[in-house]
């Protein structure tokens, strides 16, 4: 496997890249949901241009990371859905099916996977989690009320990632996901108990995110079935999370016996 990119998703998947010759994986581009930068998706899609013509002229196959998110699916749907409508509600969104399109059109064998919420370490400190974390250990968090996450473990991600490829899937959009979200109250809530912290909130109406099916996902990889994949799985997300990227100094908090948090 050859990956582009050197960040988050890059790292983790280099584990299995002994596992995939003809595959190449593009974990790299715009990361930020709310960018608005014309020159990012710009040079995103010209370096995706180049990528898809090598990997068609040494009949590789592409493996792309889109988004299952709200920027995606859109507030208005019931069920976020590969073969279903799209609702894009941002330029990041919209960014993305294009990637998407081009990608299904160029004509090199291909994977696009549209992601949910990965979560691990070695987040950049933007992304939801490590931001969550950054401020309810700073006692405020700004509190989307309707919103939703369907967070997964990147560890996951890696094993769904290997074993679709394993499968020989391609030329398919997969949604990657755990299939529950969680609304981000609670996700905040479960944040304060493992920290130990009460934080003050600042509440903000947002219109519900549709929550993400995995039918096609467990159709093409029967191995989502021993992932633990349920509506309380987010918690066991956020205590990995917080236990691989807590200091010396902040063990005990994790483990309920004081109350320091930072």
């Amino acid at each position: 496997m050859r990956i582009v990119g050197s960040g988050f998703l890059a790292g983790h998947l280099s584990l299995i890249a002994h596992r995939h010759h003809d595959v190449v994986v593009f974990a790299a581009g715009v990361s930020r949901s709310g960018s608005v930068s014309h020159d990012g998706f710009d040079r995103e899609a010209e370096a995706v241009r180049r990528t898809l013509d090598r990997c068609r002229a040494a009949g590789d196959r592409l493996v792309y990371f889109s988004t299952a998110s709200s920027a995606v699916y859109g507030p208005r749907l019931r069920l976020g859905t590969e073969d279903g409508g799209v609702a894009p509600t941002s330029a990041y969104g919209r960014h993305k099916l294009a990637m998407e399109a081009l990608i299904s059109r160029h004509g090199a064998a291909h994977l696009i996977l549209r992601l949910a919420y990965p979560a691990g370490p070695g987040q950049r400190s933007h992304q939801f989690l490590p931001a969550m974390v950054r401020q309810v250990a700073g006692g405020s968090v700004r509190v989307s009320r309707g919103a939703r996450r369907d967070l997964i473990d990147v560890r996951d991600v890696v094993t769904i990632v290997d074993a679709l490829l394993t499968a020989g899937v391609s030329d398919e959009v997969v949604n990657v996901a755990s299939g529950f979200a969680a609304p981000v109250e609670d996700i905040v809530r479960h944040l304060e108990h493992r920290l130990g912290r009460v934080c003050d909130k600042q509440y903000a109406d947002v219109p519900p995110d549709p929550p993400v099916s995995i039918a096609k996902l467990r159709a093409l990889a029967p191995a989502v079935d021993g992932l633990g994949f349920h509506d309380a799985y987010y918690r066991a997300v956020v205590d990995r999370y917080l236990s691989a990227t807590a200091a010396p100094a902040d063990v005990e908090t994790l483990h309920g016996t004081t109350r320091r948090a930072t």
